[in-house]
């Protein structure tokens, strides 16, 4: 008897606890419940202007402040000079207070910028930095995705990329920038309407982009080494245009100055003469220095430098096609 007392006790014992605990557990339960929610049912949430709340993941495209290194711009007077005003405009109080006032006037609220000129002149750079002193997040466009193989999506595709920039903008502290890199992929000249099915997307995706331009109310920044084969119709759509020429030679010695620390100043100026290098090409050299003094232990020397320099530079001896008679 007493013995099946005690197997009673023992059996029971625990499952009365659990009994006791369990609406406790299931509250917690309940508490961790997870919820997992596509892709596509948040973009029609979004289309419907619903906020989800929830963990969201940060999308590929976005890039946050703190990922982007902080960078010296060099650039002539006249350049440093526009790439300022864009700065102090975008600094948040600015930035509110001049969409107000032009809010007020009935003009577009929208700041669009065009950056455009010399391939290698930090043209993406400047976008990036801008980002990174305004703590602005960068939404990037990859152009090459906007054109889609199938027709009639690339026009969805390009609708898409201002819907989901809305709703990105709504989660964000302060406006973020969108980013079309190497814009001229998509604003390119218009083509003959009857020359291809190609041209009459490519067309239709430019009528697309100039609406939402016309309407667009945050920070749109592109750009593109080939501004004279831009449509003029996207001219005044881009409130700030800014031309990247070439670094002078002043320029490219404060760049080398900048990026080596070990040189003479004799030596910055006659690399500067020497070669006329856009600020990308010199990063290039910059980026071999370091891998041959990692490979050999040791620091490069100024000779050295300017072999990578001419190595750089493609090859202006001319070369024979064909055959050569030989005597």
């Amino acid at each position: 008897m007493v013995s099946n007392l005690l197997l009673w006790f023992f059996i029971m014992i625990p499952r009365i606890i659990m009994f006791i605990s369990f609406p406790r557990e299931l509250i917690k339960l309940r508490e961790r419940k997870l919820m997992t929610v596509t892709d596509n049912a948040l973009q029609l949430l979004n289309e419907c202007d619903l906020k989800f709340f929830g963990n969201k993941k940060k999308p590929n495209n976005v890039i946050e402040p703190s990922e982007i290194v902080t960078r010296e711009l060099i650039f002539d007077e006249e350049e440093m000079s526009q790439l300022k005003t864009l700065s102090k405009l975008l600094q948040q109080e600015k930035f509110i207070e001049t969409q107000q006032k032009l809010q007020e006037k009935n003009l577009p609220k929208g700041i669009t910028v065009l950056l455009h000129g010399f391939p290698g002149t930090g043209k993406t750079e400047v976008v990036m930095q801008l980002a990174k002193s305004t703590d602005r997040k960068i939404m990037k466009v990859d152009i090459s995705q906007v054109k889609s193989k199938w027709f009639g999506d690339s026009e969805k595709i390009v609708k898409k990329i201002f819907t989901d920039y809305k709703s990105f903008a709504k989660d964000c502290e302060q406006t973020p920038i969108l980013l079309f890199n190497e814009a001229d992929a998509i604003i390119s000249k218009r083509k003959e309407v009857d020359s291809s099915n190609v041209a009459q997307t490519e067309n239709a995706l430019q009528n697309i982009l100039l609406e939402e331009l016309e309407n667009f109310e945050g920070i749109l920044m592109a750009t593109t080494n080939l501004a004279e084969n831009l449509d003029s119709t996207f001219e005044r759509r881009f409130l700030f245009k800014v031309n990247f020429q070439k670094p002078s030679s002043e320029v490219r010695a404060k760049i080398w100055k900048s990026k080596i620390a070990t040189l003479r100043s004799w030596q910055y100026n006659n690399l500067a003469e020497k070669f006329s290098f856009s600020g990308g090409q010199i990063d290039n050299i910059i980026r071999k220095i370091n891998i041959e003094e990692i490979i050999h232990g040791s620091s490069v020397n100024f000779d050295r430098v300017e072999q990578f320099c001419r190595e750089e530079s493609f090859s202006t001896q001319p070369s024979t096609i064909g055959f050569i008679n030989i005597k």
